[in-house]
């Protein structure tokens, strides 16, 4: 499960015209699953986002985390995440889930996020043709893969 983080202090997602979510400070997350993910990755995922601490405090260090500030997420699938460009001009995405696959573990996702911060969840739609605005504050974007732990 790869995820890419990125600390808004405004994001929206529209589909046809008809904006179905929007956040001021918070995170947007893109999400991307590969069919080998399990309730395992949602868990360690979910409580990484949680709980990463790039929010200023009030000495404008990051020391704060989504949970800290009480801020809000949208989260996106994004299967484009898995792409792969090694070879050709035309990205394969192959590594990226099937909906039967992916779908029950971005919802997994999304209502293990809600528990998490104990709020409601705003999301795109899963396969939906989404035009996604941001305002990156910072900027600060971090990528994280519950496959690649450094």
């Amino acid at each position: 499960m790869k995820a890419v983080i990125q600390r808004v202090s405004q994001a929206s997602v529209t589909i046809n015209n008809e904006k179905v979510a929007s956040i001021e400070s918070g995170l947007l997350i893109l999400l991307g699953i590969v069919a080998e993910d399990s309730q395992e990755d949602i868990e360690w995922l979910t409580r990484k986002i949680a709980n990463l601490r790039i929010f200023s405090d009030e000495n404008g260090v990051m020391n704060r985390s989504l949970i800290d500030i009480e801020g809000d997420a949208i989260v996106v699938s994004q299967f484009t995440l898995h792409a792969s460009t090694k070879k050709g001009n035309r990205p394969s995405y192959i590594k990226a889930a099937k909906p039967n696959v992916a779908i029950p573990l971005y919802e997994g996702f999304v209502k293990r996020l809600e528990e998490a911060l104990n709020k409601t969840i705003q999301t795109g739609q899963f396969g939906a043709d989404m035009q996604v605005e941001l305002i990156n504050d910072g900027p600060v974007t971090i990528i994280i893969d519950s496959k690649n732990v450094e």
